[in-house]
Formats: C-alpha cells, structure tokens, sequence
C-alpha cells in the first residue's frame, strides 16, 4: 500500500513495553439505571378496581402538566389479563387497566417514562364534579407490562380560534390537516375541558337522533362540572355531529360537522388529544 505522498508504507517498529501496557482494553461501565428500581412483583387483578370510565379512584392523581406534550407512545397491557396501576412507583398498585374492557380506554397515551415505569392517561376520574378535582387522570406503570406503539397523530383544539387540527408525524414527514373551523362547545356553567387528554373510543349510537348516525368520538376527560349526564354516572367530552354546531351551547362536548367526526373517527384509539 503507498501512504498518500508516494512513497511506500514504512514498517511498523515493535511497540514498547509502556506502549503494550496502555493498549489494554479499559471496561466500558455500566449504564446507570434511571428512575425508581423495578418491581417484579407478581400481581392479579383481584379486587383492585378496573381503570376504566366508570371508575372513581382517589388514590390515583391527576395530570399535574396538562399543558405538556405526551411522548408520542401509546401503551397498553401487554397480558390479555391486563395490568397493575400505579399512584406512584414505590407503592402498590392501586387500580387495574384491563387490555380489553367495555367502553376501552384500554389504550392510553405515555407522558413519561424512565428505564422500569411509565406515567399514562387514564379513563376515570379522581373524584366526580362537585365531590373533588374531576381533570384527567394519571398513574404509573411498569414498562414490562406494556406493548407500546408510536403515536403518529394527535389531534389540536382551540376553543377560541374554533379550528380542530389533525398532526401527523413520521418518520419522513410532518403534515397538519384543518378538519374543522367551526364547531360548538361547552357553555359556561358547563364547559369544555381545557389540557391534554385522548380518544378513549369510537361508537354509532343510533339511539342518540342528534348525531344522524354518524360515530361519536369518546375522549378520556369528563366535565368539570357535571358529575353525570343524562342519568348516567359519568360525563363524558366527546366529539361528535350535531345539527346545530356553533356557539357555545352544549354541555361540554364538542360537536363538529361530518367531514370532521369522520376523521376523527378514522384515528386510533389512544391518539392524543390536545384542547387549549
């Protein structure tokens, strides 16, 4: 081989015996671990009350940064029995979030994570309006419960410029879709709730004439007034289609013409929602 002035490569000379002793190989340390330590407790849903809309859990805290994106990951139990949840890493847990259960919310959005646990969105509340603070729900779960997805869409409310937004993003691209310019909300004794919250599912309820058969759109988040609705024990937002869709006139829910309940309705369930 020739060194790049021309001449021909010189011999390597032998290394010194110093020089033989710093080739030595120096250990590559170990990573340090994040967060809390794992548990690797082994637990049964037994009587610990489901996650899941109806549910009231005080032990479990609200979004403390409504405000805050998620992390662009959907989580969901990894075991068809489901999963522990946690009001925080270092105690028992204190609810369970079923893979599969009526109403979903079985699919929930990640806010944080550290190498053992991850903080979600949850169905529920962590006390009905009137009773204590409604806001969406949080909790903590173990990462190796989990099967987790990215996030690629995340949908983008704004009470004021009345525009309901529809963000992909990829690997490849990012692309922003105006679904809505219009659409009516919440009153003010009954308002629409404001932070980051999700798609808990979607349903055709023929039984609702208001929405013309088009599907309705189930968020994560309940009134902050309203501890029931129409003599149900929940108060769900929701997107969906109404006749009349301007002003602020409904109690809470955000209705939206058919192109727009339709693609909403397109998107998965977990998909972040975010109301401002």
């Amino acid at each position: 081989m020739l060194w790049p002035s021309g001449g021909e490569e010189p011999e390597a000379e032998a290394p010194s015996p110093s020089q033989t002793a710093s080739a030595t190989p120096t250990p590559t340390p170990s990573p340090t671990p994040t967060g809390p330590p794992a548990n690797t407790t082994s637990y049964e849903a037994g009587g610990l009350p489901r996650a899941d809309v109806f549910g009231i859990h005080p032990e479990l805290p609200v979004d403390d940064d409504p405000d805050a994106p998620t992390l662009g990951l959907t989580a969901r139990a990894a075991d068809v029995a489901g999963a522990p949840v946690f009001a925080d890493p270092t105690g028992e847990p204190v609810a369970w979030l079923g893979q599969d259960q009526q109403f979903s919310g079985a699919n929930v959005p990640v806010v944080e994570m550290d190498e053992n646990w991850a903080r979600v969105l949850l169905v529920g509340r962590h006390a009905a309006a009137g009773d204590g603070d409604p806001s969406q729900l949080s909790g903590w779960m173990r990462v190796a419960d989990l099967e987790l997805t990215p996030a690629e869409q995340s949908v983008h409310v704004d009470l004021e410029e009345r525009t309901i937004e529809i963000a992909t993003t990829t690997d490849d691209a990012e692309s922003n879709e105006v679904v809505a310019t219009d659409f009516a909300l919440g009153t003010e004794a009954t308002p629409t709730p404001v932070g980051r919250t999700f798609i808990m599912f979607e349903d055709v309820v023929e039984s609702l004439a208001y929405t013309r058969g088009h599907p309705i759109v189930y968020l994560g988040v309940q009134s902050p007034t309203l501890a029931g609705y129409d003599g149900q024990s929940v108060a769900v937002t929701a997107f969906h289609y109404h006749d009349v869709r301007s002003g602020a006139i409904s109690n809470g829910c955000i209705r939206v013409a058919p192109e727009a309940i339709e693609a909403l309705a397109a998107l998965p369930e977990g998909t972040p929602v975010y109301i401002s």
